[in-house]
């Protein structure tokens, strides 16, 4: 295999042991059609040299990659669904196939799959995804990326010629397997399984290797499961407040769908927003609105009392209850941050930011339905009063209701102006990722094969990734 120097092979994950994963094989599939790599992040772990074949191989056939994992394994975890325990999960359609090191930084990054076969914790469910849940994942973490989120990367995704059966879409549907590019795939739920049988010893393996693999600055604190979560909580505040600033909901916040590093991961029911509405649900089934965009906050928050909750059978409580009380001031900062971002200008301090920010979110409200969540941080990027009140939007913005942002917007300095030379900026309207849009590309797919649309949305995601300029850290 033509891998190049940047890739470093560096299999952690099977050293924690059997009670941690079960080895699996994938399925043997009718079929494997390539449907989209991700070239840009298999550079980052050097399998960008990699002919179709030999992609096909290793992520559609998943013969193991060079002094990697083998077999792969899929991870034991429980979980909080719709905050009812279940104990009854774990990797039941996907397996942690390769860990390596990323060049540059060193971090150690992994590949997993979504899509795979059945493993010991499939129940009763046939380890499949369907082709269309594959294109909608790649799509989100596209744009996530784009916009500033943490998000895992979309890999692979390839068609495997299977029929599958499914409630919640028009069946017989098409079949895909889907391989994501992740810090790690360690969930809040993977430490709740051990807790759930009292395991205090595994929930220490298990802190001392997200320690060293994920955060080695902790090596040297003196209550290892009190620091790490704190840094876990405010990595999960920055994921939060970036999902805010994008206006998007995920739907399915359950602690198995959130890891130790905060990225955001496992896209099903998402949604971006059309436009400003706290109460706005990504899930049908969220019948009580309780990922609802607004709640998202208070959501992650509580996930994250449930792992301290487990981290309680491994040191004292009052140190746990301090580091779940950084999580508020560190989601309020991290919100100013990421709306100042996305509005493209420069800190002027604690006290103005928030006031900025709260004008903004008003502004957007205010809106209502004639104003997209998108296009309102495209028109007023770096500040640009003149761009607004020049482009299809001007009357609106002329109205009382967004005196008062203009207002504080116009004291702001402009940060890193020359990204309004890119050409993106001359466009009417940003790029979105709305249910229909993605609805009508599927179509495209559906009906006739045709993926030219998905690859045309990919590429101006691209150009808005690069225009935007938006740093994921």
């Amino acid at each position: 295999m033509p891998v190049s120097p940047a890739y470093r092979p560096d299999p952690q994950f099977p050293s924690l042991g059997g009670e941690f994963a079960d080895p699996v094989a994938a399925a043997d599939f009718p079929q494997t059609l390539l449907r989209f790599r991700n070239d840009r992040a298999a550079a980052t772990i050097g399998l960008d040299t990699l002919t179709d074949d030999e992609w096909v191989a290793h992520f559609g056939r998943f013969a193991p990659l060079p002094g990697n994992i083998d077999p792969p394994l899929a991870q034991r975890y429980h979980g909080h669904q719709f905050r009812s325990y279940n104990p009854d999960l774990g990797d039941g359609r996907g397996f942690t196939f390769a860990q390596m090191r990323e060049a540059g930084s060193g971090r150690l990054l992994e590949l997993g799959t979504k899509g795979s076969g059945q493993t010991p914790w499939s129940r009763s469910g046939d380890g499949r995804l369907t082709l269309k849940g594959g294109v909608r994942e790649v799509l989100a973490t596209a744009m996530l990326e784009a916009l500033g989120v943490p998000t895992s990367r979309s890999f692979s995704l390839i068609e495997t010629g299977e029929a599958l059966i499914r409630g919640d879409e028009p069946s017989p549907t098409r079949s895909a397997v889907l391989v994501r590019l992740s810090h790690s795939h360690i969930r809040f739920g993977s430490f709740q399984r051990h807790a759930y049988f009292e395991a205090g010893d595994r929930i220490t393996t298990l802190v001392d290797h997200v320690i060293a693999n994920y955060y080695p600055d902790l090596e040297g604190a003196n209550d290892r499961p009190a620091a790490l979560l704190g840094a876990v909580c405010q990595r999960a505040a920055r994921m939060t407040a970036r999902w805010m600033a994008a206006g998007f909901v995920h739907g399915v916040l359950n602690t198995d769908n959130m890891n130790i590093t905060g990225e955001s991961f496992d896209y099903g029911p998402y949604r971006l927003l059309p436009h400003s509405d706290p109460n706005f649900t990504a899930a049908y089934f969220d019948h009580q609105g309780l990922y609802s965009f607004g709640r998202q906050p208070e959501a992650v928050f509580w996930n994250l009392q449930q792992l301290a909750g487990c981290l309680s059978l491994a040191t004292e409580s009052d140190p746990l209850v301090e580091a779940l009380n950084g999580f508020g001031p560190a989601y309020r900062r991290e919100l100013m941050a990421a709306m100042l971002a996305r509005l493209g200008v420069v800190s002027r301090g604690e006290d103005e930011d928030a006031a900025l920010v709260q004008a903004s979110f008003r502004a957007m409200a205010e809106g209502g339905d004639r104003l997209r969540w998108e296009p309102f941080f495209f028109d007023w990027f770096c500040g640009r009063e003149d761009r607004a009140l020049s482009g299809t939007r001007a009357t609106l913005y002329a109205e009382e209701p967004f005196a008062e942002f203009r207002q504080r917007l116009a004291t702001y300095d402009a940060d890193r102006p020359e990204r309004l030379g890119h050409p993106y900026f001359a466009q009417p309207d940003p790029e979105e990722l709305l249910y229909d849009q993605i609805e009508a590309l599927w179509a495209f797919i559906a009906e006739s094969d045709d993926w030219s649309v998905f690859h045309d949305k990919l590429d101006r995601i691209e150009v808005a990734r690069q225009a935007w300029g938006l740093s994921l850290t």
